[in-house]
């Protein structure tokens, strides 16, 4: 049986800490109907941590009619929608008060370094649920001139119970980010974390008991996407799925979601064009396809992996990109002046490197790295491929790991052919002093977000999703609050 906490050393202090390793349903902390629990694993170690309850389809069921009552005829549906704000709010107070605490137990368990835990994945989450605090009172209908004497209105109402499916890449963003809106729309939910990340959720879930939530209003059930994951997308009392993750697991939700009619939500894969004309200011250029592909190890969806550089100045983009990769510090990723930790486990690293090999196999130049750091924890030392040809396995698939891919170009019209010639369209981005050029850029591209002269720079007021097969609807913004209500027609006879 999980134990409710385990205690380990901090990496910086050499204090005590201690983590919640059982399911909330109900407002309870509990183990698994079937007493069964799976290890999290230190990336950077290859240890265990420890060993955390594994839910399956009877631990949904209980979440699922926590999340029923909660919403049907418990307090939350009835409660003040400032209420439900000042709730957020507090949660928010509340993470921020333990955000060194937090940002610990993100690194320990997913591996980035502790510099983006801090300082970038943390305020985001405080900032998110903050900015969905405010929206919570602010959910309104219209009203509506119909024909003839009636008064017409339309009422935004709660789509109901949530099951939210989050990825490992950002544990606790990706909380805030499916938490905020539920919640200050007035859902209840059933949340399953990655099984490669479950500590920073259930950590959230202390708090989110703290901070005066309902009991059943917020339930976690950790677990494997086959089996938890499976049983909320087919339970019957869920009314809404909202997953991020891989494209192939969003097909089979949406596949598997459509027999109960669910209202569903996607943020899914990306294999996102990073465009660089001669005239860019080359120093950004290179700073920001360095972000764009080695933030968080290269585990994100929206990352750069395809860098188009104009053919004027590509050899003097690779030169300045093999050298400014070769600089990046590996390792501990507790050391404040680390730079890149692990990949998550051994199968994100396994596959990785399979790209690696992939793309030294079809004849692309690696120009830094490929290979592996070290000998214990699933380190890969950051990668750079030259001369890649667009039907390189490297140049279509997705690999969600720090493997660039530069790419030449010599025209306009042949680099917006190129960018759009994928299956994805998350992100892309452009880097040009000719603002006109940008613009009309950015209105060719088949992608949800365009940065230009800038990459991942993210707000909780800006929408973010997908075109394509990077997923369905989006997140953030006043526009993820669509994701969480139903819209109600009211007609009135007035004679």
């Amino acid at each position: 049986m999980a134990t409710a906490t385990k205690s380990r050393k901090s990496a910086g202090d050499g204090a005590v800490k201690t983590f919640q390793t059982k399911m909330l349903i109900d407002g309870k902390w509990v183990d698994s109907a079937s007493g069964k629990t799976f290890a999290t694993i230190n990336p950077a170690t290859e240890e265990v941590i420890a060993q955390v309850a594994e839910g399956d389809a009877a631990d949904v069921d209980r979440a699922v009619q926590a999340a029923r009552r909660a919403f049907d005829s418990g307090p939350w549906r009835k409660a003040d929608a400032r209420d439900r704000g000042r709730m957020l709010n507090r949660l928010a107070d509340l993470i921020e008060a333990n955000i060194d605490e937090l940002a610990e137990l993100e690194t320990l368990d997913n591996g980035k370094p502790i510099s983006e835990s801090r300082h970038g994945d943390l305020p985001l989450v405080v900032d998110c649920l903050r900015y969905y605090a405010g929206w919570a009172d602010k959910i309104h209908g219209q009203t509506i001139p119909v024909r003839g004497r009636y008064f017409c209105y339309t009422r935004r109402e709660p789509v109901g119970v949530a099951g939210q499916i989050i990825p490992w890449n950002f544990p606790m963003l990706m909380v805030a980010w499916k938490w905020g809106p539920a919640l200050a729309a007035g859902c209840t939910i059933v949340l399953k974390p990655a099984e490669q990340t479950p500590l920073s959720a259930l950590r959230m879930g202390e708090l989110a008991l703290e901070a005066g939530f309902p009991a059943g209003v917020i339930n976690i059930v950790p677990g494997f996407g086959e089996t938890a994951g499976a049983a909320i997308v087919a339970h019957k009392g869920v009314d809404k799925v909202a997953f991020t993750g891989s494209t192939e697991v969003g097909k089979i939700i949406m596949r598997d979601a459509a027999k109960t009619l669910k209202r569903v939500t996607l943020e899914l894969g990306g294999k996102s064009p990073n465009i660089v004309f001669a005239d860019a200011d080359l120093d950004s250029a290179v700073d920001g396809a360095m972000l764009g592909l080695f933030l968080n190890q290269g585990q994100c969806c929206c990352a750069g992996s395809r860098l188009l550089v104009e053919d004027k100045v590509y050899d003097q983009m690779v030169e300045r990109l093999a050298a400014a990769t070769t600089k990046r510090k590996l390792g501990d990723p507790f050391d404040p002046e680390t730079q890149q930790g692990p990949q998550v486990d051994k199968t994100q690293f396994d596959k990785v490197m399979g790209y690696i090999d992939s793309g030294k196999q079809q004849g692309a130049r690696c120009v830094a790295g490929g290979e592996r750091f070290g000998s214990k924890g699933y380190f890969i030392r950051p990668t750079v491929f030259a001369d890649v040809k667009d039907e390189m396995t490297i140049a279509t698939e997705e690999i969600f790991g720090p493997v660039m891919q530069v790419l030449r170009f010599k025209s306009i019209d042949e680099v917006v052919q190129r960018a759009n010639t994928t299956d994805y369209g998350l992100a892309a981005a452009v880097w040009t002093q000719d603002i006109k050029k940008a613009h009309t850029i950015a209105e060719q591209i088949r992608a949800g977000t365009v940065w230009l002269n800038c990459y991942d720079v993210f707000d909780a007021a800006a929408p973010f999703g997908g075109f394509k097969a990077s997923g369905l609807g989006r997140e953030l913004g006043e526009k993820a609050l669509d994701n969480y209500t139903e819209l109600k027609t009211v007609t009135v006879a007035l004679s």
